[in-house]
């Protein structure tokens, strides 16, 4: 029996509310009420531990992110679209990734705000992260234009790529583990976006005789949530600013990243296995 059935954007479309709800969640919680910027914050100290191992030269590196990940991006997406001699989803891929890093730079700079709830530390607006949301969305353009067959291998990279860019910006202390989950779901939120629109394109592929299982990505999930859960629980119930305390927010904030980082490789991978 053929699988070469209608997908249809409904699948896409709710991908892309929920990854919406959960941005705003993220927001509300740790923008806006006094515990989460709390725990934030001591996450964010925490990172002087970070701080201390990350060479000049890395520093370096992040700076580059944005233009070294466009660069890249461009590059493979083209190489992939001529040999597949696919340019449409090659468009899509490009404006789904554009719009990402337009609607972080927007949202961030022009429409949220971070209010004084009288916790000590950096007070400036840095949620979402700009240089996370460019890594994850070069990432994404290149899934995209892939395969079918080779997309799950592609957003298992793409999502180390991202949370490697992700983790750094909070190791140098530029940014807040929410900031980069928040650039995460941005990017998921278009490429969802990009997933109805290209669902649209033909019927829908048959499943690869033999798939890269992204439930192999589960157990980097799984473990990662559960250190970021147990830090969370502690850092709110003995939240006091000692170097303890932000250690261990710090290490929670980090394997919430990761955990969130592969959580959405695992979930776009499933959404995306039969996308023409």
């Amino acid at each position: 029996m053929s699988a070469s059935t209608s997908i249809g954007p409904a699948r896409y479309l709710t991908g892309a509310v929920c990854a919406a709800l959960a941005f705003i969640a993220l927001y509300w919680f740790f923008v806006k009420t006094y515990n989460g910027q709390i725990v934030d914050q001591l996450a964010f100290d925490g990172a002087e531990f970070g701080s201390r191992s990350v060479t000049p030269l890395t520093n370096a590196l992040l700076d580059r992110v944005p233009l070294i990940s466009a660069v890249i991006c461009l590059v493979l997406t083209l190489v992939i679209a001529a040999v597949r001699r696919n340019w449409s989803t090659f468009l899509v891929a490009v404006a789904a990734a554009g719009a990402a890093v337009a609607t972080t730079q927007v949202l961030k700079y022009a429409i949220l705000t971070r209010p004084d709830l009288d916790v000590a530390g950096y007070a400036d607006n840095s949620f979402p992260s700009g240089h996370t949301t460019v890594a994850a969305a070069s990432a994404l353009a290149v899934f995209l234009v892939s395969s079918p067959r080779m997309r799950p291998t592609v957003g298992a990279w793409g999502a180390a790529f991202a949370v490697a860019a992700g983790l750094s910006t909070v190791a140098t202390h530029w940014h807040r583990p929410s900031d980069v989950i928040a650039g995460l779901l941005v990017v998921a939120f278009w490429g969802c976006l990009a997933g109805a629109v290209l669902s649209q394109f033909g019927p829908a592929r048959p499943a690869p005789a033999r798939p890269w299982r992204a439930g192999r990505l589960v157990w980097i999930v799984v473990p990662f949530a559960v250190v970021t859960g147990v830090a969370f629980v502690i850092t709110v119930l003995r939240a006091s600013g000692e170097s303890t305390e932000t250690l261990i927010a710090y290490i929670g904030g980090m394997a919430a990243i990761v955990a969130a980082g592969f959580a959405v490789a695992v979930i776009g991978t499933r959404l995306f296995a039969r996308l023409p």
